[in-house]
């Protein structure tokens, strides 16, 4: 039943559940009636806890939870009673100021406080306890909130989250609300979080027609953006065309005439003529961002500099006398290296760059492990790194060496740069990168510009995984058949990884064959057939019988890896199930919510964008760490990563991160658990693939335990993944593209 329209003033006292993509809410408020708190419900879009909010909308009635206000739009009013002004600063709302210092400050001037600290803000240094610095920290604060109050206003209509908003402000400070106004699709290239369909959003509210050029680029180029999300690194421009015009709903012919304007531009698109990978005979017309030609183009040619050029870093193993060396090696590893663990080494110590792939058990890690012994030997200057925090830690146990993420290897500076490019490359003789299935291509570019002449470039990984997050697929170009690239690719699963049910099982994964799920001390399948009960089951395992029987810390040891993020077995579901389970609330620990997510201290959490700004040479995407502390007064948490590095976080940037008791198996890439929980359910079904449980599999040390049907178990080792992304790499490095031909401008 459904009421007159009607207005509620109160006080937002607590938001219960906030959706960020549409801005819903549900909250309870305070009347000031003596009575309890009521709940309202709908477009409390940037309300924050402790503000007086004047709503206006409808009272409804829900079959579960009774009375309801229908909230369809509100006003900010600054709180005038002595409780509403003390619960109004307290709550967070003004940077530097939380419950104590707002209870001090309210002690001291009362109901007259709002308009010093809007008036004369100096004053506030007459509250006990407050300093000249931490004064000008809130009046700043105030300021500021002030601003960017403003702009959420105007943004709030328009379906904007408050995290957006802020961000906004952020980027453009005072221009913000002409850069809303006059220039809307700007947002969608400058600010991380806005896509071009909120930035469409906000065009047309402001009144942008739907055929402008300018909307019509946007759309060409957000259409090239996700494509490359889902890892290609060119758009067939027929391709390219139809799925534009199906976006815009506009004239092909316009979207014909703005594609041609684009690749006009200098940073706009480039067109260039590749074979077709579907007609091994045929070309096609690939439209790149240009972000991405450019390191295609730069990629091959700096491989193949590398590989042509006559300077030699490590010339005495051209002359080695290789049975003599083993035999040397043998002594000082105590093992004996397999004939193809030979050849790698060889080829890893003689060719300038080299690949070497296999699976578990294989030997990968022994064969990098005997390649670094004899570099060093030679007293070679070695760089180790990897893509993770995690597979860095580990290559460093493994060889005795110092190892460094690719990012601080290169040391990213803001913006992406890296300090160590062409002009001033690594010092090194040897440089040996682990876990490189995880290279996108971007990245790849920046590694391998920063390899001086001369030196070796040795590249580790396991080709059979998932492809890296980013776009391209590096590692499979590097092998591709007839490349220039020498490469040893290991087979032989050695007898001590026999014995081992996650090495064997992975293997069976990954040649089309059904893992042993019985009968083994490391390999478990938990049969449920029922989607939400798999995902219950999945927390159960995870959170409290795998750490029982094992003695493992179910934080730190057992990961849970979803094929998905959504539905009732994906990871965000299983996060919010495993956070209660592991890191449930306390009265005496503060936590913040953001969205719809609650921080704690003690969370499992993960990066979730690439932010060159934070920590020592920025923190990216996949990082993980642990919530170290939670500060209302400063409005701050502080993460220590996998890297051992404490990085802060504005409340304000908290969209930033998400809890990573569960994460996708995409975003475990490059990491090592002791043991992995995988759920393998129907409600999957779409995400079912052979590569996508190998890497899962793979992940894990000591122990797997998959939580699911056979059925589902089954489609995934069947179903090999469709097709290859779209890169002409392995094209460039074969000679079949020369750089720049046919394109409408050259690669950086």
């Amino acid at each position: 039943m459904t009421f007159q329209p009607a207005v509620l003033e109160g006080v937002l006292e607590r938001i219960t559940y906030s959706n960020e993509d549409n801005g819903y809410t549900v909250a309870r408020v305070d009347t000031g009636r003596g009575a309890e708190l009521l709940t309202v419900v709908g477009a409390l879009l940037g309300a924050q806890a402790g503000e007086s909010l004047r709503m206006e909308g409808r009272w409804g009635s829900h079959p579960q939870y009774g009375r309801q206000f229908h909230v369809d739009n509100y006003q900010t009013v600054l709180p005038a009673t002595i409780q509403g002004i003390r619960r109004y600063l307290g709550s967070g709302l003004v940077k530097g100021i939380g419950p104590r210092i707002a209870d001090r400050i309210v002690t001291h001037f009362g109901t007259e406080t709002l308009d010093i600290i809007e008036a004369a803000p100096a004053r506030l240094a007459e509250v006990p306890g407050l300093g000249p610095k931490r004064t000008r920290l809130i009046a700043a604060a105030w300021e500021e909130q002030k601003a960017i109050k403003e702009v959420m206003i105007f943004l709030q209509g328009l379906g904007v989250t408050t995290s957006i908003a802020v961000r906004i402000y952020k980027k453009y400070g005072d221009e913000s609300l002409s850069v809303v106004r006059d220039h809307p699709y700007r947002l969608a290239a400058d600010v991380w979080g806005i896509g071009f369909l909120t930035a469409d959003r906000i065009a047309q509210a402001v009144g942008i027609p739907h055929d402008s050029p300018e909307r019509v680029k946007s759309g060409l180029q957000h259409t090239l953006s996700q494509s490359a999300d889902q890892g290609h690194c060119y758009v067939p421009e027929e391709r390219l065309i139809s799925e534009a015009v199906k976006l815009l709903a506009v004239d092909t012919g316009l979207v014909i005439d703005c594609l041609a304007e684009l690749t006009a531009e200098e940073e706009g698109v480039v067109s260039e003529t590749v074979p077709d990978p579907e007609d091994p005979a045929g070309t096609h017309t690939a439209v790149y961002l240009v972000p991405f030609h450019r390191a295609e183009i730069s990629l091959s040619a700096q491989l193949l500099r590398l590989l042509r050029t006559p300077d030699d870093r490590l010339p005495s193993f051209q002359e080695t006398d290789w049975e003599r060396a083993f035999t040397w090696l043998a002594a000082r590893t105590g093992a004996e290296l397999a004939p193809e663990q030979r050849e790698a080494v060889r080829l890893a110590l003689t060719r300038k760059v080299a690949v070497l792939t296999g699976g578990p058990g294989c030997g990968k890690s022994f064969t990098v492990r005997s390649v670094v012994e004899m570099a060093r030997a030679k007293r070679a200057r070695v760089l180790l790194a990897a893509p993770t925090g995690r597979a860095a830690k580990r290559l460093a146990e493994l060889t005795g060496a110092e190892a460094s993420t690719v990012h601080r290897l290169l040391e990213l500076k803001p913006g992406g740069e890296a300090a160590y490019d062409r002009e001033r490359p690594l010092e090194a003789d040897l440089v040996v990168v682990d876990e490189a299935s995880m290279l996108d291509l971007l990245l790849a570019n920046k590694l391998v510009k920063a390899v001086p002449p001369g030196a070796h470039l040795l590249l580790v990984g396991d080709v059979d995984q998932l492809p890296s997050v980013g776009a391209g697929e590096v590692l499979r170009d590097l092998l591709a058949e007839d490349g220039p690239v020498p490469a040893v690719r290991l087979r032989h699963i050695f007898r001590q990884a026999q014995q081992s049910g996650v090495v064997t099982n992975a293997h069976r994964i990954n040649s089309g064959t059904q893992p042993v799920t019985q009968g083994l001390s490391d390999f478990f399948l938990f049969v449920e057939d029922d989607t939400e009960e798999a995902g219950r089951l999945t927390v159960d395992v995870a959170a409290r019988r795998v750490p029982a029987k094992f003695g493992l810390d179910p934080r730190r040891d057992v990961q849970v890896l979803a094929p998905m993020h959504r539905g009732p077995a994906g990871a965000g579901t299983l996060n919010g199930l495993l956070q209660q389970a592991i890191t449930p609330a306390r009265p005496d620990l503060p936590e913040k919510r953001f969205g719809g997510r609650v921080f704690r201290v003690g969370d499992k959490v993960t990066q979730v964008r690439n932010n060159y700004d934070k920590g020592a040479n920025g923190v990216f995407n996949g990082t993980v760490g642990i919530v170290t502390s939670v500060l209302p007064d400063d409005q701050r948490l502080t993460v220590l990563t996998e890297e051992d590095e404490e990085v802060g976080y504005d409340f304000d940037e908290l969209d930033e991160l998400a809890h990573a008791y569960a994460v996708t198996i995409h975003r475990s890439q490059g990491s090592e658990y002791p043991a992995v929980v995988i759920p393998v359910t129907t409600g999957a079904w779409m995400m079912l693939q052979r590569n996508l449980l190998y890497t899962a599999v793979t992940r894990a040390k000591r122990l797997v335990v998959l939580v699911g049907s056979r059925r589902a178990l089954g489609q995934a080792v069947r179903t090999v993944s469709a097709g290859r992304r779209r890169t002409a790499l392995d094209h460039r490095l074969r000679g079949v593209l020369v750089p720049s031909t046919g394109a409408n401008r050259p690669g950086g």
